[in-house]
């Protein structure tokens, strides 16, 4: 990828001639734009807006007088560089598809992120199957009594490593509010689309007692409210009456790699914006 490529990422109250604005800064420094979307929300009335640009000239300069058009605008924006790769600590229990999946992504190179750590609740040898190289891994074990304690050694370790992105690849434990809140808009979870239908254990078991026609699966920005941060990604897909528990399983499981697949993807790629309870996201 280009060094000299950026994300432009922004968003505030809807008003005449925000893209102009955009626009002309950057060719004030030489800024060739090669792809860009944007949303204008006829309810929040807030404009979204995705920017990808390369230049040549010096990006500091060009943040510094950006900064003054977002002033302007009250506009809440940031800018990151494409070439530097997102660091990312992945979580788990005993469930490792969704882990595995990822491993695979980073490693034949389709997500540009940096993996800094894994970290379960669970000891290494629960997960003899996959091959971490030379990825760090942590056994953060958990009871009631321990959780603060536990949930401090993993914060720690997150600024330690310089993790930017938090990923609960289908992490069982329930992070506390305060966790939650200082991870806010850097922790994304993926969890089964039956919430909260089907809540507890077994859930595809559940969904196969009430004879359910359509299972899917939900990734979202983890929040102190359980389960209901803003939504990044979803899918379904239909069953029938002929699918077994072991088929929803089955079927669950690839649901859950490829929604929460798309959602860090999306995150690395800078695509999603928060809007109030919601999310914009400019799928590619």
């Amino acid at each position: 990828m280009n060094t000299h490529e950026y994300a432009l990422v922004l968003s505030c109250t809807n008003a005449p001639g925000i893209v102009a604005q955009v626009s002309t800064k950057l060719v004030e420094f030489g800024g060739d734009i090669f792809e860009a979307q944007q949303f204008d929300d006829p309810v929040s009335h807030r404009f979204f807006m995705r920017v990808l640009f390369r230049i040549d000239s010096d990006i500091a300069a060009f943040k510094a007088a950006f900064a003054q058009v977002a002033k302007t605008l009250d506009m809440d924006w940031s800018l990151r560089s494409r070439a530097e790769p997102t660091r990312v600590l992945i979580m788990v229990s005993k469930f490792d598809h969704c882990l595995a999946d990822l491993l695979y992504r980073s490693r034949i190179g389709e997500m540009p992120m940096k993996i800094t750590a894994i970290v379960s609740n669970h000891p290494i040898e629960t997960f003899r199957g996959l091959d971490f190289g030379d990825i760090a891994f942590h056994h953060l074990p958990v009871t009631k009594e321990t959780k603060p304690a536990q949930e401090e050694a993993l914060l720690k370790l997150v600024k330690d490593t310089d993790t930017q992105l938090v990923v609960l690849a289908r992490y069982m434990q329930i992070l506390s509010d305060s966790l939650s809140q200082a991870l806010k808009g850097n922790c994304i979870n993926i969890h089964h689309s039956f919430l909260p239908s089907f809540k507890g254990a077994r859930p595809y078991h559940q969904a196969f007692e009430r004879g359910v026609k359509v299972i899917g699966a939900t990734a979202h920005y983890v929040t102190p409210d359980l389960d209901e941060g803003p939504i990044i990604e979803q899918d379904v897909q239909r069953i029938s009456h002929a699918d077994t528990p072991e088929a929803l399983i089955r079927k669950g499981r690839e649901i859950e790699c490829r929604v929460l697949a798309r959602a860090v993807r999306y995150h690395l790629e800078h695509r999603i914006i928060a809007n109030d309870t919601k999310t914009v996201v400019f799928a590619d």
